[in-house]
């Protein structure tokens, strides 16, 4: 409501401004169906006794009625936060106006919905644990020679004690 007031004319209205309307119509439509004559049709014999009185219950009725819906209504909005989940909707309408491509849209099969959008991601990940995998590979690689060329310097210490071991004696 607050932002409609420096809107283009030609903007449409909000989702928020749209959905008030529809509770305001409602209510009216409401009010319509439970009009007066009906009421009266309900309890005949009270409105032949007391006619304003009627009237005047049938006032606070609908007042009330009104009243506690609209109350009923707008907890719902806050608790829904429907206010900013309505301006999220319409940033993202907007939003979407300039994308060239399509959005996605459900097939109306889960498996090809689900795979449509699974594999995409499986497949940039396989790619990832590859990459990984190669290094990996590639340390365990470097780290058996370390480990290779330790044992023959050890064996080659080995020799070297033996041979000082065998000449002192």
């Amino acid at each position: 409501e607050d932002g409609a007031a420096g809107s283009a004319p030609s903007a449409a209205p909000s989702r928020a401004q749209v959905f008030t309307t529809v509770v305001d119509t409602f209510l009216e439509k409401l009010v319509a169906a439970g009009s007066y004559q009906r009421f009266v049709n309900c309890y005949r014999c009270f409105y032949k006794l007391q006619p304003q009185l009627t009237r005047s219950i049938y006032d606070q009725f609908i007042s009330q009625l009104q009243a506690s819906i609209k109350e009923e209504i707008q907890e719902v909005k806050n608790e829904g936060n429907l206010e900013e989940l309505f301006s999220s909707l319409d940033k993202i309408v907007e939003e979407a106006k300039d994308r060239e491509e399509p959005a996605w849209r459900p097939s109306g099969i889960p498996e090809d919905d689900v795979r449509s959008a699974m594999v995409p991601y499986l497949l940039k990940h396989r790619s990832y644990l590859r990459r990984a995998l190669r290094e990996k590979e590639e340390e365990n690689r470097k780290l058996a020679e370390s480990v290779l060329m330790g044992r023959d310097k050890i064996a080659e210490l080995q020799r070297l004690i033996q041979a000082r071991q065998q000449a002192w004696q």
